[in-house]
């Protein structure tokens, strides 16, 4: 197995990271989800709906490629390094839909996202260097609150537009499993004020993601 060193892992998450931002990101190769069914009919109201929940989906995605990353950065142990590797390598897919059924309904991503993954990087490595238990715990409450946010989305859905819902309904089981796989792995529950405050930039970066 390659040994790199950290120059090595600086230079591949400056790579992943404009590829996440800017270019193709590598994904599993997984089918989408969103192929297995048929476009619909959506008026520009619902279509500009669709357009901005899958842009929010699309940013938090690009948050969570971040935060995989710093945490991978700054992971004390190889085995937890690798977990989040992993995890980033299948949010990639995400990213992935997210982009191509955005772009299919005429829109646009975050003009932010370079922002947002900056922000979620720094997050992410603080978190890893404050050790392994914690750096997972913080992906689990991540992921939860991930959930969350996907079964508002899919309520908010056009109940016609089924390729959206197809793609956050397997994000959601994905996210689900990242969350699982976190808490076994060794994370502990973080501190209610931490939570709380995951809580309120999650707030900020959904509303604003909407829109811009």
């Amino acid at each position: 197995m390659s040994q790199y060193s950290p120059l090595d892992h600086l230079i591949i998450n400056f790579d992943q990271g404009l590829r996440t931002v800017f270019g193709q990101p590598l994904g599993t190769t997984r089918p989408n989800p969103a192929d297995k069914q048929m476009d619909a009919e959506l008026s520009e109201t619902e279509k500009r709906e669709v357009v901005g929940l899958m842009r929010i989906n699309h940013s938090g995605e690009v948050s969570a490629q971040a935060l995989y990353q710093g945490q991978a950065l700054t992971a004390r142990s190889e085995e937890v390094r690798n977990n989040m590797q992993q995890s980033a390598w299948e949010e990639n897919d995400h990213l992935i839909w997210c982009h191509k059924r955005v772009e299919e309904l005429g829109g646009r991503t975050s003009l932010l996202n370079p922002l947002w993954y900056i922000g979620s990087f720094t997050i992410g490595a603080v978190a890893g260097a404050a050790g392994d238990k914690y750096s997972l715990g913080f992906v689990a409450e991540t992921e939860k609150q991930v959930v969350k946010h996907l079964e508002e989305h899919l309520e908010r859905m056009p109940q016609q537009e089924q390729k959206s819902q197809a793609i956050l309904e397997q994000m959601k089981q994905d996210e689900a499993h990242h969350a699982t796989v976190a808490i076994k792995s060794g994370g502990v529950p973080l501190p209610a004020p931490v939570r709380w405050l995951m809580g309120q930039m999650s707030k900020v970066m959904t509303a604003t993601a909407y829109w811009v």
